[in-house]
């Protein structure tokens, strides 16, 4: 075989090749910026693939709108590869780049997808409360072996690191008010300020976080997974609702177990804040002790522990929601999560704001 060979003729404006133009013969090409190419000469040419053919008008006609080389001696087989590769050849042609979008559709293209979150979740919460009419006639189709095991893996697996996340930053908050009280010889306040930033605010919000992060992450991937692997499908191939058996059993082992879960932090931070005021102010456990007896009342403990059932319903319809509406693909199980994640965070900060503002018009 003949190895491909490609040269121009500036005089006609031909581009004459010959030999064997496959998908290799690429570097046989001359040089043509700048040359207009009229005519295309095979005559030498001995075999050709579409590849080839590919090739040869790509180097004749770079541009889509370019006109069409005039195809002189080749063979008829070869005119029939011009023929299939020449309707197509527009679609190698260099696309423009991503236009930058203003600031004007980027604010409306996000508050599209705001607004479609939002009415995909009312949807979700309104096909979820028909869902719960009509299991609350039957308690016998309550999944309670699923509520079990999910009581299990949200409570029991959350403490160890709420208990760390909290002790660590009742040591810090400790630390920070103790060194202004000491200042101004006021160190038994320092109880004060610990325990009503622990138990309305700190402990109710990070465990919020940590939840969302943990376990209303795993939710939407596990939800997502069994989306791609079609076991929802079967479920409800079974005559059963996959918000009965799915979500309804998470939803209410997250109401259950985050407020708990809040009321472990508010011990933790509270330990982690005896610690630190007994070392660096002298405090001692028995004096710490006596001061949030004083101070702690049942309005500040149910002010922390009422916004911990709101968060988890929340975080949970978002999970849930997320999870359910995954496509049958891995990218989208971890877009989804990613997604849910964010979501929940932004609620938690959204909800807490609007909890802050309530509580001073009422003086709570």
């Amino acid at each position: 075989m003949t190895a491909a060979s490609a040269r121009f003729d500036d005089e006609q404006g031909a581009l004459i090749v010959s030999g064997v133009w496959q998908v290799d013969a690429a570097s046989a090409l001359p040089q043509l910026a700048g040359k207009s190419v009229r005519i295309l000469d095979g005559t030498g040419v001995t075999q050709l693939d579409t590849n080839g053919a590919w090739l040869l008008l790509a180097a004749a006609c770079p541009q889509p709108d370019d006109p069409l080389p005039e195809l002189r001696g080749f063979q008829p087989q070869h005119l029939s590869m011009f023929k299939l590769v020449a309707p197509h050849r527009a679609a190698t042609a260099a696309q423009p780049g991503p236009r930058s979008e203003g600031v004007l559709a980027l604010t409306g293209r996000g508050s599209i997808a705001v607004w479609g979150h939002v009415v995909g979740l009312l949807d979700f919460v309104g096909r979820l409360s028909i869902e719960l009419m009509a299991l609350l006639p039957r308690p016998g189709r309550w999944r309670w072996r699923e509520f079990g095991a999910q009581v299990r893996t949200v409570f029991v697996g959350a403490i160890p690191i709420v208990i760390g996340m909290l002790f660590l930053l009742g040591v810090v908050f400790a630390y920070l008010l103790g060194s202004q009280a000491q200042q101004y010889g006021a160190n038994i306040f320092v109880v004060d300020g610990l325990l009503l930033a622990i138990l309305r605010e700190i402990s109710p919000v990070i465990v919020a976080v940590l939840v969302a992060g943990r376990t209303g992450a795993a939710i939407t991937a596990q939800l997502g997974t069994m989306k791609v692997t079609e076991e929802i499908d079967a479920i409800t191939t079974l005559g059963l609702s996959p918000l009965a058996v799915l979500v309804i059993p998470r939803i209410l082992a997250l109401l259950l177990a985050l407020p708990l879960l809040v009321f472990i932090g508010d011990i933790a931070g509270m330990a982690g804040g005896m610690l630190v005021t007994q070392q660096q102010l002298d405090i001692s456990y028995y004096m710490f002790l006596d001061r949030v007896a004083d101070v702690l009342n049942l309005k500040t403990l149910l002010v922390g522990l009422g916004k911990a059932p709101v968060f988890a319903i929340f975080i949970a319809l978002i999970a849930c929601r997320m999870g359910l509406t995954v496509t049958r693909d891995a990218r989208s199980v971890g877009a989804h999560t990613t997604s849910t994640v964010v979501q929940s965070l932004v609620a938690i900060i959204i909800l807490n704001a609007m909890f802050a503002i309530m509580f001073v018009k009422l003086g709570i």
